[in-house]
C-alpha cells in the first residue's frame, strides 16, 4: 500500500526532529498545509483528558485546520495548570512560526503520563522545525518516526484515486503499541488528503470510518488519555467539492478513507507490545452491524480468549463465554465458531454443539502467527471484523518495569 507518504498530498510539508525531550530519537513532529484543510477528529473517551486534546478540541470546532504539531515522550495528562499553559505554548510558538492563527493549530502528545511537561525544549523544536518543512519524501518519513513511543517501526500509508475526474491523494500516519483498546486509546493517527470536502461531510465519514477501524483493534484493554484521530482536507486536488453524503463521489472517498483507517489500524495491532499473535474477529449472520460490533469487541477484549491464543489452545468455551459477556442476548445454541489459520478453517461449534476435531491440528494451525476466529450467529446479513493481539509474557514483562 505504501508507495509514497504524506508528503505526496498536495500542498502538505513535513518534519521531525529531536528536541531533547528523549534521550535519542527524534520526538517532535509536524504536518502542515499550505492552506487551511477541512478538518475532522475524534478523541479518546477517557475521563482523564491529556492537556493538548482540550484545546485541540475547541480549535477544531469550527471545521478548519492548517498544522498538526506532536510531541513524544511525554502525555502532558495529568500535569494541570503547567501542561495546559505548555500545550497552549506549543500552539502559539507554531502559530507565530507559520504566521497563522493559533486557532488553526492542533496539538498532540504522547509518553508518560502524569511527568511535567518540558515546554522550552518542545517551543524551541517548533521554532527550529518549522523554516525545515518541507514536501520532500523523507520529511513524511521524519515526521512518522518523530511521533513513535514504545513502537518498533513506523506506521504509514499512502493511497491515490479518482474524484470527480482528478487524481486525488491521501496519505496517513499512526502510532501505537500498548494501551490500545476498543474505543482508541494510547494511538494517535492522522491522515492528510487533497480532496475537496466540506468539514461537516468529512466528520460524517470520520466518525464512522473511525468505528469500524481504530474502535475495533484492541491489544491490552486499556484506554488511553491521549488517542487522537485527526483527519485534514486541503481542497487542492481541485475536484467538485463533496459536500453531502449523497454526493456521487462521498462513497468513493469514505472507501477510500476507511481503507486508510484500517490500514493504520491494523498495523498499530500488528506492533502490540509483546505480542506473538494478530488475531482479527469476524462475526457474522448478525440482525444488525451494532451487534456484530459488540460480540467482537467483548471477544477481543477477553484476556482469557488473548491468553488460549498465546498458548495455541482452541478453548472455544471462553469465546462463548465472552460473547455471553457483550449483553447483547447471544445465544450460542444457533452459532457456528470457526478457528485457525488464514488458509484454514476448523469448525468447533455447530449450532451450540461440539464438532468433533483433531485438536493437534488445530494446535498446529494456531501457531500461526495470524489468526482468524469466525462466529457465524445464523440470525441475519451483517457483520463486523475487529482485530487484537495475543497476551503474551513478554507484554506483562514489558508493562511490569515500563517507567524504569
Amino acid at each position: 500500500m505504501l508507495i509514497k507518504n504524506i508528503t505526496g498530498v498536495k500542498g502538505i510539508k513535513c518534519w521531525g526532529l529531536h528536541s531533547g525531550v528523549k534521550s535519542m530519537r527524534r520526538d517532535l513532529a509536524m504536518i502542515y498545509s499550505e492552506v487551511p484543510a477541512a478538518a475532522a477528529a475524534t478523541f479518546t473517551q477517557n475521563d482523564v483528558i491529556a492537556e493538548p486534546l482540550k484545546i485541540s478540541r475547541e480549535h477544531i470546532k469550527d471545521g478548519k485546520i492548517q498544522a498538526i504539531v506532536i510531541n513524544s515522550g511525554n502525555a502532558n495528562a495529568c500535569t494541570g495548570a503547567q501542561g495546559y499553559q505548555g500545550a497552549r505554548a506549543m500552539a502559539d510558538t507554531a502559530a507565530g512560526a507559520l504566521e497563522i492563527e493559533p486557532e488553526l493549530i492542533l496539538v498532540a502528545s504522547t509518553g508518560l503520563i502524569g511527568e511535567p511537561f518540558p515546554t522550552q525544549l518542545v517551543t524551541d523544536g517548533i521554532l527550529e522545525m518549522v523554516p525545515k518543512l518541507t514536501s520532500d519524501s523523507r520529511a513524511g518519513s521524519f515526521a512518522a518516526n518523530a511521533i513513535l513511543t514504545t513502537d518498533t517501526f513506523a506506521k504509514e500509508g499512502f493511497l491515490e484515486f479518482e474524484l470527480g475526474g482528478e487524481k486525488v491523494n491521501m496519505g496517513g500516519i499512526a502510532k501505537g503499541s500498548g494501551m490500545i483498546h476498543p474505543n482508541m486509546a494510547t494511538m494517535l493517527a492522522f491522515v492528510v488528503s487533497d480532496a475537496h470536502i466540506d468539514a461537516k461531510t468529512l466528520q460524517k465519514a470520520v466518525s464512522k470510518a473511525v468505528d469500524r477501524s481504530f474502535n475495533m483493534i484492541t491489544v491490552d484493554g486499556d484506554t488511553s488519555t491521549n488517542d487522537m484521530v485527526a483527519v485534514l482536507s486541503n481542497g487542492l486536488a481541485g475536484n467538485p467539492v463533496i459536500d453531502s453524503e449523497n454526493h456521487p463521489d462521498y462513497p468513493i472517498f469514505y472507501d477510500k478513507l476507511e481503507e486508510m483507517l484500517i490500514h493504520l489500524a491494523k498495523l498499530i495491532v500488528s506492533d502490540g507490545e509483546g505480542a506473538s499473535k494478530f488475531i482479527e474477529y469476524q462475526v457474522l449472520g448478525a440482525q444488525s452491524e451494532e451487534r456484530a460490533r459488540k460480540l467482537v469487541r467483548s471477544i477481543s477484549d477477553s484476556s482469557l480468549v488473548k491468553a488460549a491464543m498465546f498458548g495455541r489452545d482452541p478453548n472455544w468455551g471462553r469465546i462463548v463465554c465472552a460473547a455471553g459477556n457483550a449483553a447483547i442476548g447471544f445465544d450460542y445454541e444457533k452459532a457456528d465458531l470457526f478457528l485457525g489459520n488464514e488458509k484454514n478453517q476448523v469448525q468447533v461449534l455447530e449450532k451450540g454443539k461440539p464438532s468433533e476435531i483433531d485438536r493437534n491440528y488445530l494446535k498446529r494451525l494456531l501457531r500461526d502467527s495470524h489468526i482468524l476466529m469466525q462466529l457465524h450467529l445464523n440470525e441475519g446479513e451483517a457483520m463486523a471484523t475487529g482485530w487484537g493481539a495475543d497476551l503474551t509474557t513478554d507484554y506483562v514483562m514489558f508493562n511490569s518495569v515500563y517507567t524504569t
